[in-house]
């Protein structure tokens, strides 16, 4: 049977916002939501937070998800990798006799609104696919990077050189490659792949979604207030109110 764990990382600590994993938006904590995403994808097997702090272990533990350790200080920092907490939660099943899954589904809460059945629909297509490495959901947006520069001293230089059509950079959009940025709604990892040390590998499905609103700075949490109203979200507030009101 193909085992398939969410993986929600929160730090103690953030950056931009003082405890952000933990701040309000609407009635519950901003990691409440993704740990009730995972409770109400029909794929999920159990949700497990990684965390540094005793803080939001206990609040993650209150919402419903299995906190199995406390996340080393060494690979908690601004400049610590995902590939290190999905290492370290590897070698934590492996330690201690636990089923090492199949599927790591990767839900951030800074990307706190998920449609429920796009993320089982995603999760099903890597599961669908078994020659991919991993799973990216991706929005498309309306930058080309060939219409982007970077400087040399006082000059512009465009980031393909080697690109034989002259001036590439002032070529209409619709002859450029479409474009596409990672959301962070829903994003699946392969232990597998985890264990050549490497966190996405060559053959990353692309899964295109709608956007969705992220987390990073006090502004953010606004509007992301005016997208609990989208019925879309519904499923997911509906758990929230009738479990944890």
């Amino acid at each position: 049977m193909t085992r398939i764990v969410a993986i929600v990382p929160a730090r103690q600590n953030s950056k931009s916002i003082s405890k952000k994993n933990l701040q309000l938006l609407g009635k519950h904590p901003l990691l409440a939501y993704s740990i009730a995403a995972a409770k109400l994808s029909s794929l999920i097997t159990e949700v497990v937070v990684t965390t540094d702090g005793e803080e939001i272990a206990e609040v993650s533990r209150g919402y419903g998800a299995n906190v199995p350790f406390l996340r080393p200080a060494e690979i908690s920092q601004d400049h610590s990798t995902d590939l290190e907490f999905f290492q370290h939660y590897l070698s934590f099943c492996r330690e201690h006799q636990k089923p090492v899954p199949d599927y790591m589904v990767h839900l951030r809460p800074t990307s706190p609104l998920r449609e429920i059945k796009i993320m089982d629909q995603a999760i099903q297509a890597i599961v669908d696919t078994p020659q991919a490495t991993a799973l990216r959901s991706v929005t498309l947006t309306s930058v080309a990077p060939h219409k982007l520069f970077h400087m040399e001293g006082p000059y512009l230089r465009g980031f393909f050189p080697d690109d034989p059509r002259v001036e590439y950079y002032n070529l209409p959009r619709q002859e450029l490659p479409e474009t596409y940025l990672p959301n962070g709604q829903v994003d699946v990892v392969k232990s597998s792949t985890i264990d050549g040390n490497v966190l996405h590998g060559d053959r990353m499905l692309g899964y295109k979604t709608e956007f969705v609103p992220e987390i990073d700075y006090l502004e953010d949490f606004q509007k992301a207030e005016f997208y609990l109203r989208d019925p879309r979200f519904r499923p997911l507030l509906q758990h929230l109110e009738d479990n944890f009101a």
